[in-house]
């Protein structure tokens, strides 16, 4: 049996998957659901799965940074992207972090349970809608961007893409159990590293380097 993980903060979608595995995959069973990628990165610590199926957007920690910080701890791990849009920055981001595959929320039944068993085996695997994407261009391709997220701290990530979904500092504060003060250098902190000093330029980059999904 292949065990599958299920990562996403939409109970129905999870549901939804859940049904489409028992009816169309024989061989596979899901052994976990999380809502959020600090609970996958917490649920791997003392569990483990052959694929995890990973939402691209959720709250606390979206899919690509909880992809990077579960294949830092388990460089086996084998990941597929779930997503509801299939633009190139998020198949880009996606593959960077080390997921093996990515397919969208519209994708077919057989075409989600052929993702899992094509990583399973050790292969990459994206959906046909993201299918004119080359991997391979995308994992040896360097960025020629100024700005990116590589000079900010795993917590300023979050705290930007708490930032770029709309929160308050008041409300990111409680939900790290920080004190607005400790906000606020972070946001400070954020705009200098980046260069950005206006909240719509930083949802903006947010968006664009894939930490927040809007």
């Amino acid at each position: 049996m292949i065990k599958i993980l299920l990562a996403d903060d939409h109970v129905i979608v999870r549901d939804g998957v859940k049904a489409v595995l028992e009816r169309k995959g024989k061989d596979l069973e899901v052994v976990g659901e999380v809502g959020n990628g600090q609970e996958l990165v917490t649920w791997a610590e003392t569990n483990d799965a052959d694929v995890y199926v990973v939402d691209i957007s959720m709250p606390v920690l979206n899919g690509v940074e909880a992809t990077q910080r579960l294949i830092k701890a388990k460089p086996e791990a084998k990941v597929i992207m779930l997503s509801m849009y299939d633009d190139r920055i998020a198949v880009e981001k996606s593959l960077k972090a080390g997921a093996k595959g990515f397919i969208v929320k519209v994708s077919t039944a057989d075409e989600i349970v052929e993702a899992i068993h094509e990583v399973a085996a050790g292969r990459f695997y994206l959906c046909s809608k993201v299918s004119k994407y080359i991997v391979q261009g995308f994992l040896g391709k360097t960025s020629t961007r100024k700005r990116d997220a590589t000079g900010l701290t795993p917590k300023e990530k979050e705290v930007l893409q708490l930032i770029a979904e709309g929160y308050s500092s008041k409300q990111i504060a409680k939900t790290f159990n920080l004190s607005l003060n400790t906000i606020h250098v972070h946001r400070n902190n954020i705009m200098k590293k980046l260069a950005i000093h206006k909240q719509a330029d930083l949802v903006r980059f947010a968006i664009k380097e894939g930490i927040a999904q809007l």
